[in-house]
């Protein structure tokens, strides 16, 4: 049972969908590890990550941001979802480069 003091916000649960657990097996390490990060930024503050490179709400898709894990080529993104506010549930979705990021397919 977690216990919050007032003020305090719970954690949110961040799963990898079965395509993005597959995908982050295929990563360089360096940019597992900054998933990892990012991961664990999600859990504690929640969807709004304004000090990852290139955040954003993902136009046209509810509920829906993603974020770039590094600087130089490849590029690799992240894509994540709110699955439920209520239980504080988000989803990864994507992780992989940039180019093949297909964000109209991505729900």
């Amino acid at each position: 049972m977690n216990v919050t003091t007032p003020g305090e916000s719970l954690p949110w649960k961040v799963e990898f969908t079965g395509k993005a657990k597959r995908q982050k097996e295929m990563l360089p390490v360096r940019i597992q590890c900054a998933l990892v990060t990012l991961r664990n930024a999600l859990a504690l503050d929640g969807p709004v990550q304004v000090g990852w490179k290139n955040y954003g709400k993902i136009t046209d898709k509810k509920d829906m941001y993603h974020c770039h894990l590094n600087a130089g080529k490849p590029r690799y993104v992240a894509i994540w979802k709110v699955v439920d506010k209520q239980k504080r549930y988000m989803e990864i979705r994507y992780v992989g480069t940039h180019e093949n990021a297909d964000y109209r397919h991505i729900n």
